[in-house]
């Protein structure tokens, strides 16, 4: 059956891929990054509105599924150390972003959709000792909402260990018990998503794989496991992040008689599900960005093909 969805926090449309394949209308899109608005109207043919907290409730569409991937920054691991070491606010404590979550409740209170998908970094579940959780679970379910969520690896489908958590929420009154699918191992390799010519200015320079070689070894004195990350084309990367951009230290390819090299844009696509012709309007460092903040698409269809599934059974 046909429905209608919002896309919030939208990036370059990730999430929306899977909603659209799924027989999905997306009736609005959101999205501040002005860069990942113009990767967005490239493949979507429309430019998002901009800022979620500019957006009056009232003026949002009617919708079966809200659907948004909220900024994880205050609560992921990294996010969380850096903030502390700075003494910066994190979670819901940073205003800029750990706050954005409580406008998805205000929207969900005055649209009641039937339903709603949200998307986060897995350390959200545990920032703060569970508390910040707690309060997202209690304030969507006061929001008048029953509420589900499991921590996926997207391992399984795509060669890059990823775990992200998934939140599905039902509106109450539909009396839906939902139950996250299961996700067939495909057992991927990253040498599926390896160019076989790559432009030479992808191998990384002699400065800084010497840097990063002195790097790594300086850890390892201390007993750290930080450093650089050669992939075995026959196994499956670390995960693609938003820094990649700045050495590419945790996914680099391996190459005869050279440096290792960071792996393209599109084969970052690749890796992250989106099909081949899905257009990369911008520079090399902003992809990496986009491609590290999206989400791993055939996990999002997996997930919103069960929950159109339930919606049909109880309509």
């Amino acid at each position: 059956m046909p429905f209608d969805f919002i896309d919030l926090f939208a990036g370059i449309g990730g999430t929306r891929l899977a909603f659209d394949k799924s027989g999905g209308r997306c009736v609005l899109s959101s999205e501040i990054d002005k860069f990942a608005c113009r990767t967005y109207k490239e493949n979507f043919g429309i430019t998002p509105a901009g800022d979620i907290l500019d957006l009056n409730e009232r003026d949002i569409p009617d919708h079966d599924i809200l659907v948004a991937g909220f900024p994880c920054q205050p609560f992921s691991l990294a996010g969380v150390s850096k903030r502390k070491s700075l003494k910066m606010p994190q979670g819901f404590d940073c205003e800029s972003k750990g706050q954005l979550f409580f406008k998805i409740v205000e929207i969900l209170k005055a649209k009641k959709p039937k339903a709603f998908l949200l998307e986060n970094v897995k350390h959200l579940v545990f920032h703060n000792q569970g508390e910040t959780f707690r309060v997202i679970r209690k304030q969507l379910e006061d929001a008048g909402y029953d509420v589900y969520y499991q921590i996926i690896d997207a391992s399984k489908l795509v060669p890059q260990h990823r775990e992200r958590v998934y939140i599905v929420g039902f509106r109450k009154n539909l009396d839906i018990r939902f139950v996250f699918p299961e996700i067939e191992n495909r057992n991927p390799k990253i040498k599926e998503i390896l160019e076989k010519k790559v432009n030479p200015k992808y191998t990384i320079s002699d400065k800084l794989w010497q840097w990063l070689i002195e790097y790594r070894e300086k850890h390892k004195l201390k007993g750290n496991g930080f450093g650089y990350s050669l992939v075995d084309e026959e196994g499956i990367a670390r995960t693609l992040s938003a820094r990649y951009h700045k050495d590419g230290s945790e996914i680099l390819v391996p190459q005869k008689n050279k440096n290792p090299r960071r792996l393209t844009p599109s084969e970052c696509a690749a890796l992250m599900g989106f099909p081949s012709n899905f257009k990369i309007p911008v520079s090399d460092t902003q992809a990496y960005r986009q491609f590290g903040n999206s989400v791993v698409v055939p996990i999002v269809e997996r997930v919103v093909n069960e929950m159109v599934r339930c919606m049909d059974q109880s309509a």
